[in-house]
């Protein structure tokens, strides 16, 4: 069996798509297709059946998947050992990061991890939680961090940090930044227009339920995805927004906006670190996982 093959057939089960996949494996198309086909043939089965909408999983593709993944791994854990008879750790540790905090993590974790695993090669994904814990399933991520990660029979949940949660308003004008406003009131929250992330985003979710515990509801203006959206909509005027500190470090007018703590005490939710547990980690991964719990705390603004 091919191990590039193998390979191929893998990233196009787990992707659901032979488009995504060589984009990703930087081949073309018509190639994975044929090497795709050859496995098949060699193995005598049908391992993916092509629809209008990708590629899924025959059962005997499923079964090998699981296989597949078992045996690239078990392939990193070999280059890994070689490459430790050279005095240090090598291969490819996979992070995916909210946006929020990829922002402020992503520059010290990158020059941490040169300095600390220079055979080693670092990948940085951003996203939202879901896609991010829907990425560590998959295989296409290694560790991931995640807000209000719930317990699961897949993920190994480390926690991390908290993070206080802000209400962040367009500043009026003649406005001076200090000093900071105070805290406000969740029940005047819950009366504020609000921009806010589609469902199952984490923080609306953690929002919508420390209002439902107080016996409220969020006025929701606008749903859209992705912080920049969220803040450029808060400046021009069509609502306010709930987003961690982070979110506004590294905006390009941070002076635009104020933040104020939710409640007293204030809202916090919780950063998580998760691993797979169906993919043993790596020494690499191990260590990657060292970095992240060093350095996230230093840099993230947290409670």
């Amino acid at each position: 069996m091919d191990l590039k093959q193998l390979e191929y057939f893998v990233r196009v089960a787990e992707l659901g798509s032979f488009t995504r996949a060589a984009i990703e494996l930087d081949v073309a198309q018509p190639a994975l297709s044929r090497q795709v086909r050859l496995l098949e043939v060699e193995l005598r089965q049908t391992l993916l059946v092509r629809n209008g909408r990708g590629a899924v999983p025959t059962e005997a593709g499923k079964l090998l998947l699981d296989h597949g993944r078992g045996i690239l791994h078990q392939v990193e854990r070999a280059k890994e050992d070689l490459g430790r008879l050279r005095g240090g750790l090598s291969g490819r540790v996979a992070v995916g990061l909210p946006t929020s905090v990829a922002r402020v993590l992503t520059v010290p974790l990158s020059r941490s991890f040169r300095e600390t695993l220079p055979e080693a090669h670092l990948s940085i994904s951003e996203g939202l939680s879901a896609s991010l814990q829907e990425g560590l399933i998959g295989g296409r991520l290694d560790i991931v961090v995640l807000y209000n990660a719930q317990p699961s029979r897949e993920l190994d949940i480390l926690p991390l940090l908290e993070e206080d949660l802000l209400l962040v308003r367009r500043r009026p004008p003649g406005l001076h930044e200090d000093p900071p406003p105070g805290p406000v009131d969740l029940a005047e929250v819950a009366r504020l227009p609000l921009v806010i992330p589609t469902r199952p985003n984490a923080i609306r979710m953690h929002v919508e339920a420390e209002m439902a515990d107080a016996g409220l509801r969020p006025n929701v203006a606008l749903e859209i995805d992705g912080v920049s959206a969220i803040l450029d909509l808060v400046l021009d005027g069509a609502g306010c927004a709930i987003l961690s500190r982070n979110a506004l470090l590294n905006t390009p007018r941070p002076s635009a906006y104020t933040a104020q703590p939710i409640g007293t005490p204030p809202m916090r939710i919780r950063l998580s670190l998760a691993t797979s547990l169906q993919r043993p980690a790596t020494p690499v991964q191990k260590a990657a996982l060292d970095l992240i719990r060093k350095t996230a705390p230093s840099v993230v603004a947290h409670a």
